[in-house]
């Protein structure tokens, strides 16, 4: 099976596999094929304690088998991570996730994570639904960076951007509700746009 770029985690059994600190070095690790052997040699660690995990990793699906080497007179079974990344689904947390539709504020971080959350599980159950389809998914994303030097600089983004999209909206798509509140002709579609102040990451060591 095909390595890809990047893997949903849906499950709680593969979270729970998943998020221990020396299981994520070995992903890390694993972008190409390599034993639990090369694995404990490039930590410094136990082969014992790295074949352990090794083989969790494997049990999950999130490492997968890649060949076997021979070495004397022994054969390594050899691994390569799942995916290159992984992504940890907001579904995971079932009643308690967030919830957009709970947040008065609209305006507040806690709202756009909410949103955000609800994003992501939305295209992840449309990704998967696709993959066992055979088809695939077409998305847009536009991405920008830039600052405000004032508020009423940033009032004035606000305006205008809610505007335009507003405008491009009603020009050149389909009602997503009939008149008597049923779903209308047509495939439905989800526009979120987010604009937040941020911080930049410092380096990794």
């Amino acid at each position: 099976m095909a390595r890809v770029e990047l893997e949903c985690v849906r499950e709680a059994e593969r979270a729970r596999v998943l998020l221990e600190a020396l299981r994520l070095r070995l992903l890390e690790l694993a972008v190409e094929p390599c034993s639990a052997t090369e694995l404990a040699r490039r930590l410094g660690l136990p082969r014992q304690r790295v074949n352990y995990h090794v083989r969790e990793l494997a049990r999950a699906g999130l490492l997968r088998p890649a060949g076997r080497r021979r070495k004397r007179n022994m054969f390594e079974q050899r691994y390569v991570a799942a995916a290159r990344a992984f992504l940890l689904s907001p579904e995971l947390l079932g009643p308690v996730g967030a919830d957009w539709r709970r947040v008065p504020d609209e305006a507040s971080p806690e709202y756009l994570l909410a949103l955000s959350a609800q994003l992501q599980s939305d295209v992840i159950r449309v990704w998967r639904h696709a993959q066992a389809e055979k088809k695939e998914v077409t998305t847009l994303s536009l991405k920008s960076q830039f600052r405000f030097e004032t508020q009423r600089q940033q009032e004035a983004f606000v305006r205008a951007l809610s505007d335009a999209v507003a405008s491009v909206v009603s020009r050149y798509t389909s009602p997503n509700l009939t008149s008597e509140g049923g779903p209308a002709p047509g495939r439905p579609y989800r526009l979120v746009l987010g604009c937040y102040p941020y911080a930049p990451l410092a380096a990794r060591p």
